[in-house]
Formats: structure tokens, sequence, C-alpha cells
């Protein structure tokens, strides 16, 4: 049986930021480190992993990639950021209800089969650039003040071009076809919807919600 990850990322007006409830705080760019602080080892150990590529191009199946040994234990701490709590869940789900359609300026989710988007995405930037992203490893809240407040960090992070963003793309599609099966994942697309969103979000005075969820 397959599974899915999702990284869905939508506007939210003030009003029904207001209206969620009081877990929302857990979310919140203020509570962004529940799991994991600064000195943990495994972020540690990371930064010395930073730079290095810890998948060997396929020898069978061309566009594929092998994931070595570091590349799952990474795959593992990004999966221990998470917050799979009861209370989180609930959250999720109340914040996705309000979320524009698909297909809408406001709104962004990329999925990727036996595989967490949010997670290629991490791998290829890197662990300060990916700790410049709102929230905490993909989950965040932010009102309508701090999405212009974070959004210069996001650009920082995700505007890539030139050779950063074709190297990046790579990573990208590594992740997802060596630890996943989604040969076929818009790459580029993984980079500008998150900052599609964040920049209506601002322009537009709404808040902004990202989740990182699986089916």
């Amino acid at each position: 049986m397959s599974v899915l990850g999702v990284w869905v990322i939508g506007t939210v007006t003030k009003e029904q930021i207001r209206d969620l409830p009081r877990v929302a705080a857990r979310m919140s760019p203020r509570a962004r480190k529940p799991a994991v602080t600064e000195a943990s080892g495994e972020l540690g150990w990371w930064r010395t992993k930073a730079h290095e590529s810890l998948f060997s191009a396929s020898k069978t199946v061309p566009g594929r990639w092998s994931a070595n040994d570091d590349a799952f234990r990474l795959n593992a701490f990004f999966d221990s950021c998470g917050d799979d709590s009861d209370q989180a869940e609930e959250l999720r789900d109340a914040v996705m209800d309000l979320f524009p359609p698909e297909g809408s300026e406001g709104f962004f989710a990329a999925v990727a089969r036996k595989a967490s988007p949010f997670s290629a995405l991490a791998y290829t930037l890197g662990p300060d650039a990916t700790l410049q992203l709102p929230g905490w490893f993909g989950d965040f809240l932010l009102d309508a003040d701090e999405v212009p407040a974070l959004l210069p960090a996001a650009e920082s992070a995700l505007a890539l071009t030139g050779t950063p963003r074709l190297d990046a793309v790579g990573r990208i599609q590594a992740w997802l076809t060596g630890l996943g099966d989604a040969p076929d994942f818009d790459a580029n697309e993984l980079l500008d919807g998150p900052l599609r969103v964040l920049r209506h979000a601002a322009r537009t005075g709404q808040g902004a919600a990202g989740q990182v969820r699986w089916y």
C-alpha cells in the first residue's frame, strides 16, 4: 500500500486565524522549535553533511537515484521534527478547511508518492536556509503582520537562480526518486509555489499556513 507525502500552503484571513483554537500558538513562529533545538545532535550532524550528495545515480533506471544510509538517517530526523499529536492534527484539519480552492493564487500543494516534498526541499536547501523558512520544518501559522516580516527570509532561502537553482532541482529529484517514487515531480514548483502564496498573502493583508501531511 502506497502513501503520499504532501506539503500544502494556503492563505487565511485575520478573522479566520482569530477564531482558530488556542492550540494554534503551537504552529506560530514564536514556537517553531518544539522538538529540536539549535544544540540538537542530529541538527549538528546534518550541518556536517549539508553540502554532500546523499544519493548515487541509479545504474539501471535513468533519472532515478539510490539513497545511502545518511539519506535514511536525515529522513528519519525530518520525520521526528513533526508534531503528530491529536491536537496538532485537529488544528491542521481546521486550517485546511479555511484554505482557498486549488488553483487559487493563495494555494500551493506539493504531492509525492512515498516521500515528503518538504523533506526533499529541506535536504536541498540545507539546515541554515531551512531554518529561515516560516515555522518549524514545514508547519507554520502566520498572522497578517507576521507574513511580511518573515517573507524576506523565505525569499532569501527559496529565490534561487542560475547554477544554485539547477543544483537545487537536481537534489530535489534525487530525494524524491531515491527515497520516494515521484520521477515526474515538478521540482521548480516546489521552489516557486511557497513564495507565490506568501507574496500573495503579504499583498492582500492575509495570514498564511503550511502543513506537512501524509495520506
